[in-house]
């Protein structure tokens, strides 16, 4: 029965994502779809340069694929950091990533329009758990309670900076500001797409290939020690690479959040706890959840509702599920 549900869960990002082709305000149909698909691919059909051909190749295609690395990176990070400090409540942005990207964001828009906002965003964002992590170390010895502790210090800073931005800056920016801070793919291009598959490739794969080391990361730092493992090593790549993803995928999109904490809870409801294929399920789970939010953002009505309010609309209901589960989830002890 697992099987069949990885394998479910496996495919779901490639079938989410032929729907979200040929939905959207100007229908096509799903043959035409693949006639395009393959004319770029193998120049099988001649299609021309028709209105459709536009539509899925520059504007539908970046936007699935961009949705699709953001998803699986948000919730590879939230898995890994879930399992490093054995706390199913945590998400990609208790170290202050995404106020410190918010803050970039906010401070490019505002005064620093010639800086590219990415830049600004990813800068801010790795300098947030720069600090966080420098915080942690003030007593020598770093604890998980200190980390998250100290990664709720450095968000409620950087929120606050993120606040005075929006008081100075005059309302034209501040509409901007206050948009990507919802978070959006509205914006999806492939120089986009080009820029996420390097935040994939350098933060998840790492991931996805030390996985296993995950299962004695969660068994606690005791148990660790005794098998053998350089826990603050491990703890460090593990939110090095994980950062640097959601950081590269923050600075794309904007804040995007309960991701990280909703999809690698469905999946260890499903499979269980071993991260072995927990985390190759919760990348492609993560994938599938958001390419299914952005377009239910872009069709819902007739303009374009920022993606970071369904995916909060989605994930409250299902924190109060958890809630009242009492925490029963599969969980590592």
């Amino acid at each position: 029965m697992k099987n069949i549900k990885a394998i479910i869960i496996l495919l779901s990002p490639f079938l989410v994502a032929w729907f979200a082709l040929f939905f959207g305000a100007y229908g096509v149909s799903p043959f035409m779809v693949i006639k395009i698909l393959l004319n770029e691919s193998f120049h099988i059909f001649d299609v021309g340069e028709s209105a459709e051909k536009a539509i899925i190749i520059d504007i539908r295609l970046p936007r699935v694929l961009l949705a699709g690395i953001v998803g699986a990176a948000l919730s590879c990070s939230g898995v890994t950091l879930q399992g490093i400090f054995r706390n199913p409540l945590v998400d990609p942005f208790i170290l202050g990533i995404s106020a410190g990207a918010a803050f970039g964001c906010a401070i490019t828009i505002g005064f620093l329009s010639f800086l590219p906002l990415q830049f600004t965003a990813f800068i801010f964002g790795v300098t947030a758990v720069i600090i966080a992590y420098g915080v942690a170390r003030i007593q020598g010895e770093i604890s998980r309670l200190q980390l998250i502790l100290a990664g709720i210090i450095v968000s409620a800073f950087f929120t606050a900076m993120v606040s005075i931005v929006k008081f100075l800056v005059d309302p034209h920016k501040l509409q901007n500001i206050i948009y990507w801070l919802m978070g959006s793919f509205s914006l999806a291009d492939w120089r986009a797409v080009k820029v996420a598959s390097i935040g994939f490739f350098a933060g998840v794969i790492p991931i996805f290939l030390m996985r296993w080391r995950l299962n004695v990361m969660s068994m606690g730092e005791d148990e660790a020690k005794v098998l053998g493992v350089n826990v603050k090593r491990e703890r460090l790549l593990f939110i090095g690479f994980s950062t640097f993803a959601v950081a590269v995928a923050t600075s794309l999109c904007g804040i995007i959040g309960w991701v990280g904490l909703i999809v690698p809870h469905l999946v260890r409801m499903l499979i269980g706890p071993d991260h072995r294929s927990l985390v190759p399920l919760s990348i492609s789970a993560g994938a599938a959840f958001m390419i299914a939010a952005d377009t239910v953002s872009r069709t819902l009505t007739s303009f374009d509702i920022p993606v970071g309010i369904i995916t909060a609309l989605t994930g409250a209901p299902f924190f109060i599920y958890l809630m009242k589960r009492g925490g029963k989830e599969a969980w590592v002890k």
